[in-house]
């Protein structure tokens, strides 16, 4: 389809914006190291907080949610939910313990706990998961594009690629925390437009939309029974406990954030600032998706066969983008769409980058490096990740049945990490050796319970495949390292009295 021009000058105008303000930052002058990973430990908390919000957002979420809502009801909502509870648990006890070690690394913590091993593994399971994660967003962001834009794919996740590795590898963590920032309230403007329109397209007003949800259950947060095998309430309010604990213990995306900010007292204001934003937002897209389903029956002949069957949930904000909106406005909610992506690349490279230099080249290759030395490196590691996280897109363009496996892959390191985090932190008494060990058995099971579902869909090994639901993984595989770890060391301990 051939977008109006004015919609394409003011897409344009913004990636540009981005790109020439993000590399920006380059130029400052007497920049250090210490700017380029920590902003200078100086950056204001609402910037900090608005990155933490942007870095939760991703296009995924831009147009997942909404679909999500639109075929279903309000259960992932209960995701967001979870967030403040995570959140409380951070600033109680993360930023403190992250601020007071004064690393720029979210895995040096771990070499002080277990040894040199623990932080290496916990490093490149970091590393593999952003490959991951970029990939797939850089590849998904590219489909609505494709339907809205008519570009090539392949196009538009290259040169997608390419503007993120630009600003984020030239201008640093201030470069992505102010872009971020700037992003973030694009996305909430253009989102909190399109709802407006939506609400006031209404024949007999907002209500109405309020109407047709409560007649079509649309605003149910899903089961509250107990079984372990369905998406319940508890099942994903749990699932999201433990997720954002792992973003916010040991994701270096959020740990740089807390070492960003002036004072401690900054970095949990920020903190709290940064989640508390997504749950009405994540709202906002749910009730979204409910609107649009409200809309589409009162106005069925708008939209196409083509969008009406259940595969085709996730195209049905893209389509509305597109045909509902007024011109001009259609350009700035495509470019919410890239902001949202565009933030969560640039922060997982920056971070990666920081990753690189502290947990392996100053720790193996080169120690100490001199400044130059540093810049180097970082500039080089994220333009290798960035490069990489764009040969991952691609080979998902060919290799499409590869997604769910990456996903499984993923939870298999991130889930291995969480649980030896958490195992050091509250049990004082594990040793190196009872932690390997409850790694290792943790990352049997979650793979067991990732991989199973993924490979085994028929045959005499189907009573081997995982039961339970897939969002139990990392419920699952992060408590038994943490069992495990904590029960050998009252084993081992007994025995040496």
């Amino acid at each position: 389809m051939q977008l109006p021009v004015i919609d394409l000058i003011i897409f344009l105008i913004y990636m540009l914006g981005i790109l020439l303000f993000g590399a920006s930052f380059f130029f400052k002058k007497n920049r250090t190291t210490d700017d380029y990973m920590v902003g200078g430990r100086r950056l204001p908390s609402w910037a900090i907080g608005m990155s933490i919000f942007a870095t939760f957002v991703s296009s995924i979420s831009f147009l997942a949610l909404p679909g999500n809502a639109y075929l279903t009801n309000w259960n992932s909502f209960v995701f967001s939910l979870s967030i403040p509870i995570a959140a409380w648990i951070a600033v109680k006890f993360f930023v403190p313990l992250y601020r007071g070690v004064q690393s720029e690394s979210a895995y040096y913590y771990l070499e002080t706990r277990f040894g040199p091993w623990a932080r290496t593994y916990a490093s490149i399971c970091y590393l593999l998961t952003q490959l991951a994660r970029m990939g797939t967003i850089l590849y998904l962001l590219a489909l609505p594009m494709n339907a809205l834009l008519g570009w090539d794919i392949a196009t538009i996740i290259i040169v997608t690629g390419i503007s993120v590795i630009i600003y984020a590898s030239m201008g640093g963590i201030e470069a992505v925390i102010w872009t971020d920032a700037i992003q973030g309230i694009v996305l909430i403007l253009g989102a909190l437009t399109c709802l407006g329109i939506i609400l006031f397209s209404m024949p007999e007003g907002p209500m109405q939309v309020i109407e047709i949800g409560q007649e079509h259950d649309k605003f149910s947060l899903g089961s509250f029974g107990l079984s372990m095998t369905d998406a319940t309430f508890w099942v994903i309010l749990i699932y999201g406990l433990f997720i954002n604990l792992q973003n916010f213990g040991v994701d270096q995306n959020y740990v740089q954030r807390y070492m960003s900010a002036k004072t401690e007292k900054g970095a949990i204001k920020s903190t709290w600032f940064g989640s508390s934003l997504y749950v009405p937002v994540s709202l906002l897209f749910f009730f979204i998706g409910t609107a649009l389903f409200a809309y589409y029956q009162v106005f069925p002949d708008l939209l196409p066969q083509t969008l009406q069957s259940k595969d085709a949930a996730d195209k049905i904000f893209p389509f509305f983008i597109v045909n509902g909106l007024p011109k001009g406005l259609t350009g700035l909610l495509i470019a919410s769409i890239f902001a949202a992506g565009m933030s969560t690349i640039s922060t997982s490279l920056n971070s990666s980058a920081t990753v690189i230099l502290t947990d392996h080249y100053k720790k193996y290759i080169n120690t100490p490096p001199s400044g130059k030395d540093n810049f180097r490196v970082l500039t080089i590691a994220a333009v290798v990740m960035g490069s990489l996280s764009i040969v991952v897109s691609l080979a998902m363009t060919e290799v499409k049945s590869a997604l769910d496996a990456w996903w499984a892959l993923s939870s298999v390191f991130s889930g291995g990490v969480l649980g030896l985090f958490l195992l050091g932190y509250f049990s004082k008494n594990v040793q190196q050796t009872e932690a390997a060990i409850g790694v290792v058995i943790g990352i049997l099971v979650i793979a067991w319970m990732s991989l199973t579902p993924v490979f085994i869909t028929e045959g005499p090994w189907l009573s081997f495949r995982n039961p339970m639901h897939a969002n139990l993984t990392i419920v699952i595989g992060t408590l038994v390292i943490f069992l495990t770890g904590f029960l050998l060391s009252k084993v081992f301990n007994r025995s040496s009295h």
